[in-house]
Formats: structure tokens, sequence, C-alpha cells
């Protein structure tokens, strides 16, 4: 807390220990507590043994003083995890408008989800989360118009909703799904297969199947797919790695299933595999971080099985840039940024495949080209313009047809549609619009609607709108602005800020049920497109990655520079939000500059830029981010790395930092060092609090944890910025 708290405790106490009236940087705010508030306040964090671990590193002297606090399955961290976990609580379980809170967002979050439908002939595949369900459920419609059955329900697998469905893979005719269950969000998944018509489940179960690519042979006899090596194949720190291509024929053992691509390649590459329409080719795609990949085809002149990795034909490698496609009959169809950074579109006859005898159907413009998909006689482009979605219809000779109209700025997901079909499927959300799934006839030039969410929010007293600002080098940035209607410019509005600035992902508007509760009661939510994300184009993703990440931060900086002197907010008033990679960019701009924020929340979050690929499957992040075992990368990743840049006797603002012991992705690592830093190095009272969950990872979190993290999170918010809750 900050120095005023001794008025406070005072004044509590001559209002007869109901009332505690304390001073947030802006002005004074009564708020009744009660006693274990106060004792909070007056609490210091858990003490944190110190053993300093100094290395010279490429010439650096390195310190990393909470080294120890990386050996998650220890009892002695277990034992101050306990302990940060209580001392968290003392704070979050005591605030008065926490059970406000809650009640709205499980009215908020009582509005479903649905994912856009696969389609596969007659038959409409997708997952849709209603009221209380703690996990989307899978199901199947016959018809547009016909009824759905229920798939794979996981909230029946296990009562506190911690059994996920990863994903997912129908056959072509739709008769038989491939799926993937996990436990607790460690996305370990598990392969099983059904049959679609009378809900059977075979035998055939396929273990280290995370992040699985499938692709069902035609006669749905077995299928291409993806796996992680068996335990004891490979070192114990490489087992997230190695991601193999493999063939499996319908009720013969996995452990024999031939390894069709991937023996001798580097350990972090990615392939993806598919059959081509006609099942007379193979088409295989590895990418090498977010910002290249090679693409290859083999003719199936054979079995299956009997693919070999030495007989696959080059199209596309080493050049340096994405490549993405789809083989329909004897043409190959790719996207890419080949000297396009905003992509272009090409035919590629397979019998003459050099890159010379390539035909450009739709070139590069202004706006991001996304995807392309072929559906029958027809080519549907996905575009991303200033950070929303267009979708456009071309003929296959690439002749701009028409453009189909979107209800308003917001983003289209899941764009689905068959090689020779004449419908296409997609999701659709924005601010202000809950989640709609589309269904466009290219025959008829008719949009419908197949199923949307059903929303009872009144966003009438809403807006929202796109600002630009400058950068620290100059660079124009784009921004999205949510606010009540007729907002007061008087420089004392509550405004949360996130961005994630990372692996070429795009943050486009998207209807986010808890923000509503922070519009309701008068705050402002912006979101910042920074560089190192995909909104605009393949130079604004490198421009934001490798040596390039501190213009990820600047415009972060910059953006909440512009809220404050465009009279939005100030620094009392301000929080800013982040996850994952977002995680790492509020870790860089709260040791950057912690003068400018009142308060932190960091979830899930990269910290430790020294040591992250170490990690679990951070091997894989390396060429967005760089190496540290790289002396020139090292520099690059040591000069911002948020735990190397704690400086003792800093005023940190308010930080909560929250993790999973089950996050397969960020190592917890990375949450438990900073927070044992900052507590350490913190000059001022703000508390930093870290929220550790047992039960959860990354993804896949059910929605009654879901409704838990987000009272904390919001709780602690309305708390910093002094936002009372009616």
């Amino acid at each position: 807390m900050i120095q005023t708290n001794s008025f406070c405790r005072a004044t509590f106490k001559n209002f007869c220990l109901l009332f505690c009236c304390f001073s947030i940087l802006f002005g004074s705010i009564c708020v009744a507590e009660v006693n274990s508030q106060e004792k909070a306040m007056s609490t210091t964090p858990p003490k944190t043994e110190v053993d300093n671990v100094v290395e010279i590193i490429h010439n650096q002297k390195v310190e990393d003083p909470y080294r120890w606090l990386e050996d998650a399955d220890g009892e002695k961290v277990k034992k101050w995890v306990e302990e940060q976990n209580e001392y968290t609580r003392l704070f979050l379980d005591s605030l008065s408008a926490r059970q406000k809170i809650r009640k709205r967002l499980e009215q908020l979050f009582s509005i479903g989800s649905i994912g856009s439908p696969q389609i596969h002939k007659d038959r409409y595949f997708y997952t849709r989360r209603e009221g209380k369900q703690n996990q989307p459920i899978l199901y199947a419609r016959w018809g547009l118009g016909g009824k759905e059955k229920v798939l794979i329900d996981p909230n029946t697998l296990d009562k506190e909703g911690l059994v996920s469905l990863d994903w997912w893979y129908p056959s072509d005719d739709g008769k038989l799904l491939a799926y993937g269950i996990s436990r607790e969000g460690t996305e370990q998944s598990t392969l099983h297969i059904m049959n679609v018509e009378s809900g059977e489940k075979l035998p055939d179960m396929i273990t280290k199947t995370r992040y699985t690519d499938l692709s069902w042979k035609e006669d749905n006899t077995g299928f291409y797919y993806t796996r992680l090596p068996a335990p004891g194949t490979v070192p114990q720190d490489e087992e997230n790695y190695h991601r193999h291509v493999f063939y499996h024929v319908l009720g013969t053992d996995p452990e024999k299933d031939p390894k069709i691509f991937g023996e001798g390649r580097d350990m972090t590459e990615w392939s993806s595999i598919t059959f081509s329409s006609d099942d007379h080719n193979l088409l295989l795609s590895t990418f090498m971080g977010w910002d290249k990949s090679d693409v290859y085809f083999q003719p199936l002149n054979r079995s299956p099985e009997s693919v070999k990795q030495d007989g696959f034909i080059p199209v596309a490698v080493e050049k340096g840039a994405l490549f993405n496609g789809q083989i329909v009959e004897n043409n190959l169809y790719l996207h890419t940024n080949y000297e396009a950074p905003n992509y272009r579109f090409f035919k590629v006859n397979l019998k003459e495949p050099t890159m010379e005898n390539w035909e450009e159907l739709i070139p590069e413009n202004e706006s991001v080209l996304q995807m392309v998909l072929v559906v029958g006689k027809w080519l549907v482009a996905q575009y991303m313009q200033n950070a929303s979605s267009r979708l456009k219809i071309f003929s296959l000779s690439g002749e701009h047809l028409k453009d189909i109209e979107l209800s308003t700025l917001g983003s289209v997901y899941g764009l689905n549609g068959e090689w020779d079909g004449s419908e296409v499927l997609f999701g659709f959300h924005s601010y202000f619009v809950p989640p709609t799934i589309c269904h466009y006839d290219l025959k008829t030039d008719k949009l419908s609607v197949f199923d949307q969410v059903k929303s009872d929010i009144d966003t009438s007293p809403y807006q929202v709108k796109q600002v630009w600002y400058e950068s620290k080098d100059g660079t124009k940035v784009s921004m999205f602005l949510v606010h009540k209607k007729g907002l007061k410019l008087n420089g004392e509005n509550p405004t949360l800020l996130t961005g994630y600035g990372g692996f070429n992902s795009a943050l486009t508007p998207s209807f986010q049920r808890s923000t509503f509760l922070w519009l309701e009661n008068g705050g402002v939510f912006a979101a910042a497109n920074l560089r190192g994300g995909s909104e605009y184009g393949e130079e604004w993703h490198k421009a934001g990655m490798l040596g390039n990440k501190q213009n990820t931060f600047d415009d972060f900086i910059a953006a909440a520079e512009w809220l404050i002197s465009n009279n939005y907010t100030n620094t009392s008033r301000l929080v800013i939000k982040g996850g994952s990679n977002g995680g790492l960019l509020v870790g860089a701009a709260m040791t950057q500059r912690p003068d400018l924020f009142r308060a932190v929340v960091c979830w899930n979050p990269l910290l430790d830029m020294v040591r992250y690929h170490n990690f679990l499957i951070a091997k894989f992040w390396i060429p967005e981010y760089g190496s540290p075992e790289d002396s020139v990368q090292f520099q690059w990743l040591f000069d911002y790395s948020p735990y190397h840049r704690v400086v003792d006797g800093t005023p940190y603002p308010a930080t909560m930092i929250l993790t999973a012991d089950s996050d397969s992705r960020v190592d917890p690592m990375h949450a438990l060092k900073m927070t044992a830093r900052l507590q350490a190095a913190t000059s001022s009272d703000a508390p930093i609090i870290l929220r550790f969950d047992t039960k959860a990872g990354h993804a896949g979190t059910p929605l009654s944890k879901v409704i838990e993290e987000y009272t904390d999170i919001w709780s602690f918010i309305f708390w910093q910025l002094g936002v009372s809750y009616p």
C-alpha cells in the first residue's frame, strides 16, 4: 500500500472499526472493509530465502537470487507457494466489493460461446458452451436445419470440469471422429476415435498427441498424424519436441505406426500434413518459428504407410517466408508472404512446381491477406484492414467478384468450406457483437445466421473507436478504445490498457464478457496493436521480434502516455494487463516505467529471458525472441528481461502475478521468481501478490475456475484504482 495507509488506519479506528478511508494517489475514497483487510495492509510478504547464483554469461555478470524457486516440485517451493497464496488471500478475500463482482461475472460468463463449424459433406461439426457449463461441448448437425447431436461432452468426464477437449478432426465424410482429451489444462492430449453415427468409441488410443495435426484417408481406414516421442526414446529435456509425422491404420498397434517424416530434422521443427482433395498427393508443411516455413508434396502411387521422408518433392524451401497450401486435384494453391509482407496467393501446377511456373491469382495490396479457401468455383479470401476483418470473393482465375458485407467493425474466425462445395461458414464477433456463426451460399449470394450466442447485455450506452498515436521512434500505432458514450476527458477515468505484440498474432475486436463489468462502472478499455503482431503484415511482425523486441514495449508505453496526455486518465488510475507473451509485455513496461502505472496484472508470464529457453516448450520460441546461447541475442534478451531489470529501492506499482501448476507452455518459475524479486526490491507499500492455481494450466480452464480467477483480477483492479462497485 502507499504511505497514506497510516492515516487510513487511524480513520478506521475512529469510525468504530467499520470503515477504512484510504487515499490512492488521486484522492481519498471511503471503503467498508473487514478486519482481515486491515491485517493484510499491515502484513509484510512471506520471507523469501535468497540464494544468489552469480554467473558470467558472454562476459556479462548475471545474478539470479531466486533460482531455487525453479524447482516447482520441491517441498520448499511448495511451502513458499502456499504461504504466498495465503498472503494473497488476506488481501483479495476481504475486499468488500468481491462478492458483488463475482455475482456479476457469473451472469456475464453465463453468456456462452460457439465455434465456427467444420463442413463434412452433409454434416456440420462445432463446439458450444452454454450457461454454467465448465467446458464447451462438441456437436454434429445433419443439414442446415437438422437436429444437433452431442458427440463429446467433457463436462460428464469430470465433476470439476478439469477434463477438456483439446482438438478434433472428423473424417472427410463425417462418419468418424478423431479427438484429443487432456486434464487440468496440461494439453497433454490422448487421441481417441469415435463412430459419429453410433457414438461408439473405437479401441484405438494414442498418447503424446499434444497439438496434433491429423488428416484422414478418404476411405477412413487410417490417417496421418503428428505426435511427440515416447518417453525414453529421446533425452528427457527433449520430450516436448521432435514432433514427427506418423501413419496409423485403424485397429492396429500405434506403437508400430510407421514414421513418415521428421527423423534427423531439427527437433523444434513443426510439421503438418494433409491429403489432397482426391487422396492422390500428400502436402507437407514444416514451420520454424512464426516467420518461415517450407512446403513439399509427395504423389501417393504407393500405400500410405510406405510413404518415405526422402520421397517429398520441394515446392518452396528455405525462402525465409511463410507458405500455407491446399491441394485441389492437380493444383497446389499457396498463400504466402514471400516478397509480399501483406501476403499474396498463387496457383502451382504440381507437374511443374518450380517457382518460375507459379501463377499469381491474388496480388498483394494495402490490406493483410490472412487466408484463402478454394470452395468449388470460388476463392474466399479473409483480409485484415486496420486490425479488423474483411471477406472477399474471387473467381478461380483471381477476378474479384464481390465482398461479403459484415455487420460492423469486428473479427472473423474459423472460416471453413469444402473444396467441392458452394457454402462457407465463419464466426464473427466484436466488442458489442457476441459470437455469431454466419452461413454464406456462394451460388445464391445469401448470407444467413447458422447460430449465435444469446446476450442480454445492453450495449447502446457504449462506443468503440480506433485512434492512432506515435511511438518512441515516430511509428504510428493504432489502438481501440471502448467506453461509455459522453465520456468526460478530465484525466480521471479508470483505464485498463492491454496488448500482446508477438508471434505474428493480431489483437482484434472481440466479445469479452468480463470487460462489460468494467464498462458498466465507468472504466475505459484500451487495446493497442503493437509491433510484433500481425495487424499490419509481416513487416509489422518483424519490427517487434528478435532484436526489435524493444519496439513492442515502446509502443505499449507510448499508448499509456497517449491516454494520459489526451486526458483519458492519469498514472494513478491506469492499470495494465497482459498474459503469456502479454505477461512479458506488462513485465517489461512495469520495470522500464514503474512511474507510469498504478497497477499491473501479469498472467502466466515470461519474465526471466536469460533462462526461458530451458523450460517446457520454450525452445519453440527462440525464432521469435532469440537464444541466450548466442552472444548477440543474449544481449537483446538481457537488456529487457523483466526479472533482471528489477532495481532495489524502486517504488513499483501494485502487482498481481498469476500462474498455474499445470501450465505446460510457460513455466511457473517466471511468476515465482518475479514475485520474490519485486517483493524484496520495491520501496512502495503497494502490494505485490502471487495467485498460484494448483489445478489449472495455460488453456482448457473450466468456467468455474475462470470465474474465480476473474473475480480476483477485477477485485484487485477495482481496489487499486479506487473504483467503487454499487
